[in-house]
């Protein structure tokens, strides 16, 4: 038997040793894991390595309240583009991570190598997001990374960059634009990592300049970096914010667009020159817009496609076709009086005197004078009148010479054959005053000049509890392995134990919506928790209260979006985080890709309403069931924060709805069903859309000014219909288009076609009455009793009372004949009176006869007859009604839209 004391002579030998090795282990666990070579070879080295890739699912730390710090940069080789409409970025970069690797560290000379390169999924990688991503990276893959002597990784690997960017471009074509990358991890918190620079950002912003390949349309002008604190709380992650800087080579846009249409304005200020009085200027400015429409036709794609802001260059296209449009009217204005002012009433004295006197002065046009007609003229009204008759036989032959006498009726009927000419030519004297004002309208294109240089400058079981060998992650990774071991099965200790899921989702931008496939594309970040029986462990055991751990090593609900219709294409998050006290918490980027039910009826301003049902895929609700995790008008208020591209749409609300949907088997699971609203921004389709047609809608509505006498009307109205025609082809790729309902706006522009087409044949018939109307038979009797009585009233035509035409108008082919019988017997006379007249007389008296015949023949012509006078007041009333009818029509249209619009704003 051995004695007490012998005992502890035992013991403390034993304890000694112990407490030795304790000594001498403690610091190893808290330094670098240092790697022992067999041989100074690669084999030997990688061998030595293979503890360490056993610890690749853990951040690799010894002590998990030690940051791992990510030093970040990166080279651009490329500006691949910019999509205004989805407000995207893409650019092509060359992306450097460091970090340092606590489990390595080996001697250079006795493994024979100061680094290696390896697999990337032998090691932890960060799972460090561009928080502006919108798409997957479509670089090439590099499978590797550099791993140093003393523990540091180095990953460098290509990404296509399809970022959202909140861009301006109001000054296109020479607009910058500032976008941001913002580098941070998706999982993990700022106390476990931590981003930083890894270079200077002027040799950044220099090595991307040298390295560039691409020499398009953008060109980077420089790159800062922002290092964003996190004050709120220490649960947030760390952010390293890159601002990229790009300029828009402009010399294109200025060749192809600018100089063009300021040809073509300058081209409609010098039509000015052409005089209104013998030139058809209305016809040649409205073929000047009909190639203005064809080039911004040829130019559309040329111009940046964006629902929120205009750009300042269609403006300055809309002003130029505003101006074209306001010329054109001005010249159907003087057209109508140039033509027509002989038949209005005196110009008022408050018109002349603003006008003629006033605006006459400014533009250097004073009123004309008049000057007194010839007094032989006065004697015209008395020979007009005298000749409305047979003209008299000549009296007092015998007092003066016979010869005398027919040079005096042959004067009298010359002098009444020109003052009737110049009546139809020149009109009265208002008439005058009239055109005196128009012409004042003419000069003001000095202000058109001054305006263009302007622009072209403008748990019910208790959980299993995890034992830490030691407080570090590699311990804690240890004791978890058991519950990765059970990530098929969902983790409760009873099945019958239901795991409840949390959920919300932050909507960071609206990419887009296909009206034709009625989908609607979205990027959100989504948010899961939910509890894991199977683990707990203790926070000051094990050294951290929580661990980021692979997805792939855990249950994860099947949580879907009922609508989702393609597949998640957003940048893939590895890692998920595991409390101790066994809640999970699982968020990752998604690319929704969704069906929606889309009412484009008040297309652009409408307001869609689409819904994302989140439920689980196979698990009914005694399995599974869903809860919101945040108040909904959290949800709201941060994805409208979180938004940063201005694009076409907006979002405008977000409620949610839990329901229970029962299956046809008697089964039950649960839906949380989110509604998201989002408002089109309608700015950019009425600058581009309704405006123009409603200026074409206008010159149509104008253009029956224009004297259907004197002006080919139906050549301009048909070469509206094919500017419109012209234009509605160009802004074909911005109208919706879809197989269910009939948007508001295309039933506005077919409507416009149809009048301007239905104003077109009017013309064409109202053109045959005027010049053909003398040859057809008189109106039937109730076409003249409703149209000239009744419609005529309607419209204040009246019909005209019928004027005391004299004989030759009363019966025109009898007093042909009675002329051609006059001149018969003349004739005759002549023949019998020759022995006894000088040859000279006789010439006078047949000149005079067939004076009077040409003079009766254009009394005819001016007058008209009766039955061609109804057909034309026929074809004036119908002319009347249709611009009053097409008045109408165009002011119950822009009052619509008006209403709509504002109606859409406040909502």
């Amino acid at each position: 038997m051995v004695s007490k004391s012998g005992g502890l002579k035992w013991l403390l030998p034993s304890t000694m040793i112990i407490l030795c090795m304790f000594i001498i282990i403690t610091p190893a666990l808290c330094s670098p894991v240092q790697v022992n070579c067999s041989r100074p070879d690669q084999p030997s080295l990688l061998e030595a390595l293979t503890p360490v890739f056993n610890l690749r699912n853990v951040r690799p730390v010894l002590d998990q309240a030690t940051p791992t710090n990510i030093s970040i940069y990166f080279t651009m080789y490329g500006i691949l583009g910019v999509d205004e409409k989805a407000q995207l970025l893409v650019t092509y970069i060359w992306l450097h991570y460091f970090w340092m690797n606590e489990f390595v560290s080996w001697d250079q000379n006795e493994c024979g190598a100061k680094r290696i390169s390896l697999p990337k999924e032998k090691f932890w990688l960060p799972d460090i997001v561009i928080n502006e991503f919108m798409n997957e990276n479509k670089a090439p893959k590099v499978p590797y990374v550099y791993v140093y002597n003393n523990g540091m990784i180095h990953d460098a690997l290509p990404v296509k960059i399809v970022s959202s960017c909140n861009l301006d471009i109001y000054t296109f074509p020479f607009d910058i634009q500032n976008c941001t990358l913002t580098f941070n991890s998706y999982t993990y918190y700022s106390i476990d990592i931590r981003v930083t620079l890894g270079r200077a950002v002027e040799i950044i912003t220099q090595s991307s300049k040298d390295v560039m390949t691409t020499m398009g349309e953008w060109e980077l002008l420089d790159i800062t970096a922002l290092k964003l604190d996190h004050n709120k709380t220490v649960y947030e992650t760390d952010k390293l914010q890159f601002h990229v800087r790009v300029r828009r080579r402009s010399t294109m846009y200025v060749v192809n667009l600018l100089i063009p249409s300021c040809f073509l304005i300058t081209l409609d200020l010098f039509s000015f020159i052409l005089p209104p009085h013998t030139v058809d200027r209305s016809s040649f400015k409205m073929t000047l817009i009909l190639g203005y429409t064809v080039f911004l036709l040829m130019m559309n794609e040329l111009l940046p496609v964006t629902g929120n802001a205009i750009p300042l260059i269609n403006v300055f296209f809309s002003l130029c076709l505003a101006l074209m449009v306001a010329s054109l009217l001005e010249t159907i204005l003087v057209t109508n009086l140039l033509s027509c002012s002989a038949d209005f009433s005196p110009v008022p004295p408050w018109i002349q005197v603003l006008v003629l006197k006033i605006l006459g002065f400014l533009v250097c046009m004073p009123r004309k004078t008049n000057t007194p007609r010839e007094p032989e003229r006065r004697t015209d009204t008395v020979v007009v009148e005298k000749l409305d008759g047979e003209l008299p036989e000549t009296k007092g032959a015998s007092e003066e010479d016979k010869a005398l006498q027919e040079l005096r009726s042959l004067s009298n009927v010359l002098h009444a054959l020109r003052s009737r000419v110049e009546e139809q030519q020149k009109g009265s004297q208002s008439s005058e005053d009239w055109i005196q004002c128009c012409q004042m309208k003419i000069k003001p294109s000095k202000l058109l000049i001054i305006l263009t240089s302007l622009l072209m400058h403008a748990s019910p079981c208790s959980a299993i509890l995890a034992k830490c060998s030691e407080p570090d992650s590699a311990s804690l990774l240890h004791a978890l392995q058991p519950v990765f071991d059970l990530s098929p099965i969902r983790p409760v200790i009873n099945v019958s134990t239901q795991t409840t899921v949390g959920l919300d989702f932050h909507m960071l931008a609206i990419l887009g919506v296909d009206e034709k496939s009625q989908v609607l594309t979205t990027y959100i970040w989504q948010h899961l928790e939910w509890k894991n029986e199977f683990f707990t462990w203790n926070p000051k055991e094990c050294g951290s209260k929580w661990i980021a751990v692979p997805r792939n090593l855990l249950w994860v609900p099947d949580i879907v979006i009922n609508e989702f219709m393609k597949e998640n294409s957003a940048p893939f998050v590895p890692y998920t985080y595991l409390h101790y006290s066994g809640k999970i918490v699982d968020k990752q980027p998604i690319r929704v890709v969704s069906a929606c039910s889309l009412d484009i009826y008040l297309f652009p301003f409408d307001i869609q309403n689409c819904t994302f049902s989140f439920n689980a895929y196979i698990h009914f609700t005694d399995a599974v069931g869903i809860n919101l995790l945040s108040p909904v008008e959290d949800i709201l208020e941060e994805s409208t924060k979180a938004i940063s591209t201005m694009g076409e749409w907006k979002l405008v609300g977000i409620t949610a709805k839990k329901t229970v949907i029962t299956t046809l088997g008697g089964k039950v699971y649960d839906e949380l069903k989110f509604s998201i609203s989002v408002k089109r921004h309608a700015t950019s389709y009425v600058v581009n859309l309704l405006i123009p047609s409603s200026f074409l809608i206008l010159v149509d509505l104008f253009s029956f000014m224009l004297p259907p006498q004197n002006i080919d009307r139906s050549l301009f109205k048909m070469t509206l219909v094919l500017g419109y025609t012209v234009f509605l082809l160009s802004t074909n790729d911005m109208l919706p288009i879809t197989g269910n309902t009939l948007p508001l706006i295309n039933v506005f522009l077919s409507l416009c076609l149809i009048m301007m087409v239905t104003s077109l044949l009017e013309t064409v018939f109202i053109t045959n009455l005027l010049r053909g109307s003398a040859h057809y038979p008189r109106a039937p009797r109730w076409l003249r009793v409703f149209v000239l009585h009744v419609l005529g009233r309607l419209v204040r035509l009246p019909p005209k009372p019928r004027q005391q035409e004299d004989v030759v108008i009363r019966n025109i082919n009898a007093q042909e004949l009675k002329d051609f019988s006059l001149v018969a017997k003349a004739r005759e006379t002549d023949q019998k009176e020759s022995l006894n007249e000088e040859k000279t007389l006789q010439v006078l008296r047949t000149l005079g006869r067939d004076l009077q015949a040409i003079y009766r023949q254009v009394v005819q012509q001016l007058r008209g007859s009766s039955n061609s006078a109804e057909w034309i007041q026929i074809g004036l009333v119908i002319d009347r009604l249709l611009f009053i009818f097409y008045i109408f029509f165009t002011t119950i249209s822009f009052f619509t839209i008006i209403i709509i619009w504002v109606k859409s704003y406040n909502t």
